[in-house]
């Protein structure tokens, strides 16, 4: 549905579930991660219960974001405020001034940004008669909206302010040179539907009965507001992850409904917007010295049982795990929800998640590891998922003939297939349609135990990075995009529980 269309399909909920009385509700509305293809570790149980490294015990991405938005429903009237799981939005604003939504039709909270992020984000174009540039926070009209759109466009279409006399935070949190004027442009992030906005919005989605295509929250909705939005974008389609055919049709349907629709933004000018979306970005944040980091007080080690001769380095995060004395873990690595055995040494920048490690064995750097519990026939089995934190599990080809530009750690797939004895036929991805990527690949062994399921993921990696046979003929094989039909979030979430529980118990010990 994408965001969009699970926004609809959630304000029908809310009216099948309480009638006329939603109209009186402030309703948060948080998405909780779709595929996460780019951090493919949120993917079983979604990015909104992402942990962070802070907190006893820990913290996940959902108690931060009701934290920051704790304020916001005493200035709000009846509407929708909806905000995505993989972003965090710090800002301050002075002592008198308030974050308010209480403005017909939608209203968006806006952050300067470099122009590189604009071209990921959306932007606003701003009403320069409404808008002074200066106070931390300002209430501004909106022009019209841009979906992602490319530094030309932004700058033809009055996008890019100049910001002058004050050191400027960039996107990488380095500051810029006192005195001089940057150019920016104001970001999206969390925006508000008033009540009539969401009703017209629901009655949309009533009249179309079933939604056959993938709906943007942020590019769909927004792009039809404001004074300057015209029809153009409905055509587009190189942002869409799937090209459906009903979606150029939705688009103008919702483009005629919202046109004329008001788009005020609140203008955070000492705000920063932090993307937790991608493997890049998680070790980024997480482990090394980034602002986001020290402004939440991020912790090397949280809620974790982490043996003193593993202290080596302070570029970790170390989340709800426990580490045995004897195990390395190299710098800039994050491990969550894992147990490490004292034979086990972890490279650079690695991501483990969900494992059980009970052997010997090193681990490369750059090293993506998730484990998944799933259920077929009714037994619980487990399945790793092993990449290189740079794979990209979002390319498809259409064709067997293509599938020799999908890379797997550095190596072609064929050169992996042929190394683990499989053959590249339409049988090995699970995608109904031409997509085969990564992310559909049947290549991940099915075993019975989660330590045996790490092990022979580490050794098809081992295989490739050696250019050694290693045979998967005997296995089952499921790919990530299968993994998630056959997850067992229950039998997941109760590997987590053990964990948890060993530690307090080890809390208890220390304390007596």
């Amino acid at each position: 549905l994408g965001n969009g269309g699970s926004t609809l399909h959630v304000l029908r909920c809310l009216e099948e579930q309480y009638g006329d009385q939603w109209t009186s509700f402030t309703v948060l509305l948080i998405h909780s991660g779709g595929y996460s293809q780019r951090l493919p570790s949120a993917s079983a149980l979604g990015k909104i219960f992402t942990a962070l490294p802070f907190g006893d015990p820990i913290f996940q991405m959902l108690e931060l974001k009701l934290a920051m938005y704790i304020d916001f429903p005493r200035h709000m009237k009846p509407g929708v405020l909806i905000t995505c799981s993989d972003d965090i939005e710090l800002y301050s604003t002075g002592v008198t001034e308030t974050i308010t939504f209480d403005k017909p039709g939608f209203t968006a909270l806006a952050h300067p940004s470099d122009l590189a992020v604009g071209t990921t984000h959306g932007v606003f174009v701003l009403d320069p008669s409404s808008f002074s540039g200066k106070g931390g926070l300002e209430y501004v009209s909106c022009y019209r909206f841009l979906h992602k759109p490319d530094v030309e466009t932004m700058q033809q279409s009055g996008a890019v302010c100049v910001r002058g006399d004050r050191p400027q935070l960039s996107s990488s949190g380095h500051r810029g040179d006192a005195g001089m004027a940057s150019e920016c442009v104001y970001t999206d992030s969390v925006f508000y539907i008033d009540h009539s906005a969401a009703k017209q919005l629901l009655t949309f989605y009533k009249q179309v009965g079933t939604l056959c295509c993938e709906i943007d929250a942020y590019g769909d909705f927004l792009q039809a507001l404001g004074p300057g939005a015209t029809p153009d974008y409905t055509k587009t389609t190189s942002n869409v992850s799937k090209e459906d055919s009903g979606l150029v049709e939705a688009r103008q349907q919702l483009y005629s409904l919202l046109q004329g629709t008001a788009l005020n933004v609140i203008v955070l000018n000492n705000s920063q917007f932090y993307h937790i979306g991608t493997t890049q970005e998680y070790l980024f944040h997480f482990t090394a010295e980034s602002k986001l980091r020290f402004e939440l007080d991020l912790q090397p080690v949280a809620f974790s049982i982490f043996p003193d001769t593993a202290k080596t380095l302070d570029q970790l995060s170390i989340m709800q795990s426990i580490l045995e004395p004897g195990c390395v873990i190299g710098p800039g690595s994050v491990i969550e929800y894992s147990r490490i055995g004292p034979e086990v040494s972890v490279g650079k920048g690695s991501i483990v998640s969900g494992c059980c490690i009970n052997f010997s064995v090193d681990i490369p750097s750059d090293c993506f590891l998730s484990s998944v519990s799933v259920k077929i026939s009714d037994r619980v089995e487990y399945v790793t998922m092993v990449f290189s934190v740079g794979d990209d599990l979002k390319k498809s080809v259409k064709s067997l003939s293509d599938i020799h530009s999908l890379q797997f750690f550095g190596a072609s797939l064929p050169e992996c297939l042929d190394l683990w004895s499989i053959e590249a036929s339409d049988q090995l991805f699970s995608s109904e349609d031409t997509r085969l990527g990564l992310w559909t690949a049947r290549i991940f062994p099915v075993c019975s135990t989660l330590s045996e399921s790490v092990r022979m993921s580490l050794n098809m990696l081992n295989s490739v990075q050696h250019m050694s046979a290693f045979k998967l003929s005997g296995f089952q094989l499921l790919s990530v995009e299968e993994m998630l039909t056959y997850k067992d979030v229950e039998d997941m979430l109760k590997f987590r529980k053990q964990i948890y529980d060993e530690i307090c118990l080890q809390r208890r010990k220390e304390k007596s």
